[in-house]
């Protein structure tokens, strides 16, 4: 299971959100590119990037520190945030992002979702943020009465590279991931997903290893010292070789 290490963008910083409220912000680095640069040395081989002020405004805003994160680290990012147009993702990935994780256009718009991931096959990521299984889009600030479960099956057969689930509830809130969700999801995916929202503890982690999720999303338990990246790897290729042993 991948471990990947978020950095979320807002004013130029590196702050978290609580439950994705804006009002509720915590900045812990004032140089995103910094704070990238210290988790490729503890060892991350991928970095979860979001651009907070673009989710709100409907386009990308850190389009300069995306680009220097890819270029000045060599290390693979996924990044998302107000990606809502075609000429957005041929950008972020014309920077040299790996993968471009879209949501609130790719979950109204299934049309506009296809024609994206055919086109960029295997670089497009979909995020399913939700309370619970009911989506939330725009930054996670209006509601949708689609569920996620039924987005899945919508989207089965495009060539999508992941999902990512974040609980919007539990996100930031250190209370633990929505395992048994995860696990109903994972059960009938057959694209890898990953976990976002809520990690707290290397338990945690060890725990969604035994679901058998691809990845998890680590935000505010490495950025307060609950345990760092090194300790998450080796919990979770432990809990790895316990599975295949």
């Amino acid at each position: 299971m991948e471990i990947y290490p978020a950095i979320d963008l807002r004013g130029g910083c590196c702050v978290r959100l609580r439950q994705g409220d804006y009002d509720r912000e915590t900045i812990f680095d004032a140089d995103p590119v910094a704070v990238a640069g210290r988790w490729r040395d503890q060892g991350a081989r991928w970095l979860h990037l979001v651009d907070l002020d673009g989710a709100k405004e409907g386009r990308p805003v850190h389009l300069d520190i995306v680009r220097r994160i890819v270029s000045e680290l060599s290390i693979p990012c996924q990044v998302g945030g107000g990606i809502r147009e075609l000429a957005h993702v041929e950008t972020l990935l014309t920077l040299g992002v790996e993968r471009v994780v879209l949501g609130t256009r790719a979950i109204r718009e299934p049309e506009w979702l296809q024609q994206v991931s055919e086109r960029f096959s295997g670089c497009i990521v979909l995020s399913l943020d939700a309370h619970g299984l009911r989506l939330a889009t725009h930054g996670w600030q209006q509601s949708s009465e689609r569920h996620v479960a039924d987005v899945m099956r919508d989207v089965a057969a495009l060539p999508l590279a992941a999902f990512v689930y974040t609980d919007i509830q539990r996100d930031g809130m250190l209370s633990g991931p929505n395992f048994d969700v995860l696990a109903e999801l994972n059960a009938m995916s057959s694209k890898p997903v990953i976990a976002s929202g809520g990690i707290a503890s290397l338990d945690d982690i060890r725990r969604l290893v035994q679901i058998g999720v691809a990845g998890c999303i680590v935000g505010r338990a490495l950025y307060e010292g609950r345990f760092d990246l090194c300790e998450a790897r080796s919990a979770a290729e432990v809990s790895s070789r316990k599975l295949v042993t």
